[in-house]
């Protein structure tokens, strides 16, 4: 996501670049003025994440209201992202992969909804024209946000303001790591998909600047991982601002849902096999 900058170039050029990416200018090909269609829009978004993610942050703040009202700290308690759903492990297999269909259809009614409304694939960069690069850009992405996430999870979690969070609690079975692989990237897809092609989409037709449009779903962003403490919601605003404006800037998805399923699959199968091997992981 670096911003290149020909050898050569003149300083106040450099600085309108750097300016470019700090405060874009509003996109305003976009507008949409009709006053209906305009409430169609924002009805549609309601609905859209009262279904979907927008309902998970809601729950996911009363998890974290929960949480604060224990009798002991968020350090001392844990969250599990991807847990058992049945007792039997045929039935659980069943289970988990409905959880991956679940979040495959959100992604694909973001894309649906976009399409409908004269978006093709090649307008919020999911088309495969670049797939070698998409591909690329999506580890360095990945490397960006994950890292530095590591360890600001670990600093948030011994600072008292973060829940452990435990990746998988599945039991080790054949299909464990397969389904820990498709519910990775099933997130991935579902949450850049609906948090930044969509929605960034949706507001740059509703004629919210930029900036704010990033902020907003950001925040959104943030705001289903309250479950885990404050850490993990200030660690996702972060990404979601980093992604955001990147998508912003380059308009290729494709580099966001590789980078988010890379960091949850290294997250989710690296943490089934290290859990109780190494002791600095909460």
């Amino acid at each position: 996501m670096s911003l290149s900058v020909p050898r050569g170039t003149a300083p106040g050029v450099v600085s309108d670049l750097v300016r470019e990416w700090i405060s874009p200018a509003r996109r305003v090909e976009q507008f949409v003025d009709d006053p209906a269609e305009r409430k169609l829009i924002r009805v549609e978004l309601l609905v859209v994440f009262a279904v979907t993610l927008g309902l998970s942050g809601l729950a996911s703040l009363l998890s974290l209201l929960d949480s604060l009202l224990q009798p002991v700290g968020l350090a001392e308690q844990t969250a599990a992202i991807n847990v058992p759903q049945a007792r039997f492990a045929v039935v659980d297999f069943l289970k988990q992969l409905t959880g991956v269909i679940r979040l495959t259809a959100w992604g694909a009614l973001g894309v649906y909804l976009l399409y409908r409304a004269g978006y093709r694939l090649s307008a919020i960069g999911l088309d495969l024209a670049q797939k070698g690069k998409d591909a690329l850009r999506g580890l360095g992405l990945a490397a960006l946000i994950g890292v530095p996430g590591l360890g600001f999870y670990l600093v948030a979690h011994a600072v008292g303001i973060n829940l452990a969070v435990a990746p998988s609690t599945l039991g080790e079975t054949w299909w464990r790591p397969v389904v820990l692989v498709l519910l990775a990237a099933g997130n991935a897809w579902a949450e850049e998909v609906l948090v930044v092609g969509y929605v960034l989409t949706k507001l740059r037709q509703l004629g919210f600047r930029e900036n704010t449009s990033l902020v907003f779903a950001a925040v959104l962003r943030g705001s289903y991982h309250l479950y885990q403490g404050f850490g993990g919601f200030i660690g996702n605003v972060v990404m979601g601002l980093v992604y955001g404006r990147y998508w912003q800037k380059t308009n290729r998805l494709w580099p966001l849902v590789v980078a988010h399923a890379v960091i949850d699959v290294v997250a989710f199968v690296g943490y089934s096999l290290l859990s109780g091997v190494v002791s600095w992981l909460p």
